[in-house]
């Protein structure tokens, strides 16, 4: 597939589809307009762009509408691949940013080649997926990094599981751990974890308050394939 293209998903009901399509297909552009301008997130992508080698090879979960983060890699001299199971969000990334290709797919049956990424984006994606499917798709991720490659990930820090909250006026459910259980986890998934930040952002939309969000910068140490 080309940059720029994209694969359309299968055609579902809403109770037959991973809740976050439902609710990021809802969300759309709005969710862009709210997140987008994230100081720390801008920050986040700086770190990883200073430690990537030149035309890295990168991959962004959860892509969304592309922006910021696919659009800014792409700007500094990168390919793309984003992975989100929303279609809708698809839609827009593979308009916005052209230069990048985006698949439309839930990025826990996706097939991930073993060292064949420079840099790995996990911005907010994992929220809505149980605590044993997040701790092995960070395995999967940490094995797809190449030895020395870098992951960033960003969460909302808390010890919940299968919680209800509102978000952007949305019932959702979501599940977190705790900031020090979040980084034993990579650290068990194979990453060293170089740093965390922790801030507090209110995304720009009517019915969001302040949310309290963790940044982890990590890196594959290790030998090919391990």
């Amino acid at each position: 597939m080309r940059a720029g293209e994209r694969r359309d998903c299968d055609v579902r009901h809403d109770d037959q589809r991973p809740p976050a399509a439902v609710l990021f297909d809802d969300l759309g552009p709005d969710y862009e307009k709210a997140f987008a301008h994230a100081p720390a997130h801008l920050s986040a992508l700086e770190w990883l762009i200073e430690r990537l080698p030149p035309a890295a090879r990168t991959l962004d979960v959860g892509s969304g509408t592309g922006r910021p983060t696919a659009a800014t890699l792409v700007g500094a001299g990168h390919s793309v691949l984003g992975v989100d199971v929303s279609p809708v969000m698809v839609e827009l990334a593979a308009r916005q940013v052209p230069e990048a290709e985006f698949r439309c797919d839930d990025i826990r049956e996706f097939a991930l080649d073993a060292d064949s990424f420079d840099g790995v984006c996990v911005f907010f994606s994992l929220l809505q997926m149980t605590r044993a499917e997040q701790s092995a798709l960070l395995r999967r991720l940490t094995r797809a990094l190449k030895p020395g490659g870098h992951l960033v990930l960003a969460t909302v820090p808390a010890d919940v599981e299968d919680v209800e909250v509102v978000f952007m006026g949305r019932r959702v459910l979501a599940t977190s751990f705790a900031e020090d259980d979040l980084t034993d986890m990579l650290g068990s998934a194979g990453l060293t974890v170089l740093s965390r930040h922790n801030t507090t952002f209110t995304p720009a939309h009517p019915d969001a308050g302040p949310e309290p969000h963790l940044f982890v910068h990590c890196r594959r140490d290790g030998t090919p394939g391990h």
